[in-house]
């Protein structure tokens, strides 16, 4: 498989930089990527690995899962010039990316918490193409959990495929079976033979009718819950859920990171 990093490459200098060239800039300088506003790191030591395999040297980052502060160097390796010039925005544009997802993952986690503990913030499948690797890692080193990593890995049963099957009741399998019900009346029924009950866009309100009764039914069913749950309604949803599943941290805004490049 390609690297990714050198696809990033490619993509944006697929020959040569012809700003350095015509120039006639070479031979040694430093890199420091600098951030405006205070966030979570991720996937530092990633970009960190592809500069050694460019010859790059990597002064120092800010580890994954770790705050800064707005002012604060997050990133600093030295190199031949022409090289740092070429890896330039696409490092700064991957962790203005990364560590926007990690930050937003970190508030919701928060959030969520002051009002039930226990809850797990879960994100969805639906990451950037080539990018599900870095967002995951993203969401998992601030805190959060992957719902579902692939259509390989879990038993989800939705709507759809409830279209074209009858009785659930004789499911066999060593996985988790998590089923999304289409009405209240499936709920009930399923909360007997799911391990998670998927509810989806479903009011606060009535998630505080429905869950007593589905946790009557099965104590040890869990609830996750889906459904446009952001930063600004997540504590609400908490209140009733052992899950939240949500998509918002792929989709928050890249952090405001600049950099700086200075001969040696």
């Amino acid at each position: 498989m390609l690297d990714p990093f050198e696809f990033y490459l490619h993509e944006d200098c697929p020959y040569e930089d012809e700003t350095t060239e015509l120039l006639g800039i070479s031979g040694r300088a430093k890199l420091r990527i600098v951030t405006r506003e205070e966030g979570v790191s991720a996937c530092t030591e990633d970009l960190a690995d592809f500069y050694k395999r460019k010859g790059v040297k990597v002064k120092d980052f800010v580890e994954s899962g770790k705050s800064f502060s707005a002012g604060d160097v997050i990133f600093e390796a030295e190199g031949d010039a022409k090289i740092l010039f070429k890896l330039w925005r696409i490092s700064q544009t991957f962790l203005s990316i990364t560590c926007a997802i990690a930050t937003a993952t970190n508030r919701l986690v928060r959030i969520a918490r002051s009002v039930n503990p226990n809850v797990i913030i879960a994100t969805t499948r639906k990451t950037h193409p080539g990018f599900r690797k870095f967002e995951i890692k993203a969401v998992m080193i601030a805190g959060g959990h992957v719902h579902r990593n692939s259509l390989s890995d879990s038993v989800l049963v939705t709507p759809n495929h409830l279209k074209f099957v009858g009785d659930l009741k004789d499911l066999r399998t060593l996985r988790k079976i998590e089923i999304e019900p289409r009405n209240v009346e499936e709920a009930l029924k399923f909360a007997k033979i799911a391990d998670v009950l998927l509810l989806d866009h479903y009011k606060p309100e009535e998630l505080a009718e429905i869950v007593p009764k589905l946790k009557s039914i099965n104590p040890n069913v869990k609830i996750a819950v889906a459904g446009n749950i952001k930063e600004s309604n997540v504590r609400e949803f908490a209140k009733f859920a052992d899950i939240i599943v949500t998509s918002s941290p792929y989709y928050a805004k890249p952090l405001d990171f600049t950099t700086k490049i200075d001969p040696v």
